[in-house]
């Protein structure tokens, strides 16, 4: 299957999953707790009708593997592809009928007998489609990003924009503990809340892809860098999330994290790293990472350091 063929059945895939969700917006019945994924985060009704349709159109096609949230890694026949697919990135934006909900899907090279552990660095391909609203967004590695608004090509809007005062951005929050976020982001929500501004939209993809549209200048999220750098907030992970520790993972950033960096946006890890080594079919805490995403390199190393000094004063406060 060439890459122009798995272009078409991720369109295809997220142009069915689109319709079949979009009457569940903001419908009571599609909050019901289902259970838990494989990552340990909750899994609502409306998660259920999309990831059915998921397993229901890539059951056609042995030649297509595919990772979700819900499901971890679905094989079968002789793929040669795998899609990462998140069917809703922002399931309770969608439960409540907000806009900020999308379908994400990656497409990387599949070899099962290869043994090569795949990463972030070898999708080939990203789709974001937004749920409620005509938006696409897609990208080929190596060729730049589209993006497509109400049937229109449009222009993508990086704003150059490296002054925090005034900054426009959003943050990774659900499921971390809100004490210690909201200490190693302290400085920059304060320096920000006036006369920037700060939101907490409830999916990274459609976070990500507001770079983009000009409507936000950058995208935080520093929850599996806590982990990773001071242990023993695990705790609070843990409680925070019933049990599990929730970050996000490759099926949240593999589309998005290649649409901004094709786009020429600045996107890592919290630590200021590249995303495309962290793995691509890993479930639970072994897929988990960290991001910031930024309109300009200035800005994207101004919240890096904005982060190290935040790490810092976490330790202090807790006396780690």
């Amino acid at each position: 299957m060439r890459l122009e063929d798995i272009m078409e059945v991720c369109r295809g895939l997220s142009a069915e999953v689109r319709k079949l969700v979009r009457p569940h917006l903001g419908v009571k019945a599609a909050r019901r707790m289902e259970g838990r994924g494989a990552s340990g985060d909750s899994t609502f009704a409306i998660d259920e009708v999309a990831e059915k349709k998921v397993e229901e159109r890539l059951s056609e096609l042995p030649e297509v593997a595919y990772f979700s949230e819900d499901r971890g890694l679905v094989s079968s026949g002789r793929p040669s592809w795998v899609l990462v697919v998140d069917p809703i990135d922002g399931t309770r934006p969608a439960a409540a009928g907000l806009e900020a909900c999308c379908v994400s899907i990656a497409a990387a090279p599949y070899d099962p007998d290869a043994g090569k552990m795949l990463t972030l660095g070898d999708v080939a391909y990203g789709l974001v489609e937004e749920i409620k609203n005509d938006a696409v967004f897609e990208a080929v590695r190596g060729e730049g990003a589209r993006m497509v608004i109400e049937g229109r090509e449009k222009e993508i809007s990086l704003c150059h924009h490296e002054d925090l005062s005034t900054l426009f951005w959003t943050l990774g929050f659900r499921g971390r503990p809100a004490l210690p976020t909201a200490l190693v982001l302290e400085e920059l929500i304060d320096i920000s809340s006036v006369d920037g501004g700060i939101f907490d939209l409830g999916s990274a993809t459609f976070c990500i892809t507001r770079l983009l549209t000009g409507q936000l200048d950058a995208y935080v999220d520093v929850g599996d860098r806590m982990i990773r750098e001071v242990p023993q907030v695990e705790e609070l992970f843990l409680r925070a999330g019933h049990g599990h520790v929730l970050n996000n993972s490759s099926y949240d950033l593999a589309a998005a994290g290649l649409i901004a960096s094709e786009a020429g946006a600045a996107i890592g890890d919290a630590f200021g790293r590249s995303l495309d080594g962290y793995p691509l079919l890993a479930s639970a805490r072994e897929g988990h990472l960290s991001c910031v995403a930024a309109v300009s390199r200035g800005l994207f190393d101004a919240l890096i350091a904005e982060v190290d000094a935040g790490i810092e004063r976490m330790r202090a406060h807790y006396g780690w």
